[in-house]
């Protein structure tokens, strides 16, 4: 090919390039951040304690400390919370996380969003 057949090759494939890279103008749909956790983290630790007692299909105590925690939290809220908490391991204890984070969930009267998994 000749060098002036190949620069303007070049230009119309920039030119198309750059035409369809955004079409979709201001019409363009704006991300939405992934949920971040509105409480300190690192007070989710009293729910090892209940998680325990959970494991061992012991009662757990009205006055226990992880509930009151989640309770002004939405459901989606509160997932991320306990789910950033068990991934980082901030209870202590190695656990599987999918079903630790269901039986928090549940313990707490909260349900999982339908868009929401918590797996390691």
């Amino acid at each position: 090919m000749a060098p002036s057949k190949l620069v303007l090759f070049l230009a119309v494939n920039m030119a198309l390039l750059a035409t369809t890279a955004h079409t979709c103008g201001p019409y363009c749909p704006t991300p939405t951040p992934p949920p971040t956790c509105s409480i300190d983290t690192l007070r989710l630790q009293v729910c090892a304690n209940v998680l325990n007692l959970l494991k061992l299909n012991l009662p757990v105590p009205a006055n226990e400390e992880c509930c009151p925690l989640l309770s002004g939290l939405t459901n989606l809220d509160a997932s991320v919370c306990l789910c950033t908490a068990l991934k980082a391991e901030i209870l202590g204890i190695k656990l599987n996380v999918p079903v630790a984070f269901t039986l928090l969930l549940n313990q707490c009267r909260k349900t999982c969003p339908d868009n929401f998994t918590c797996s390691t």
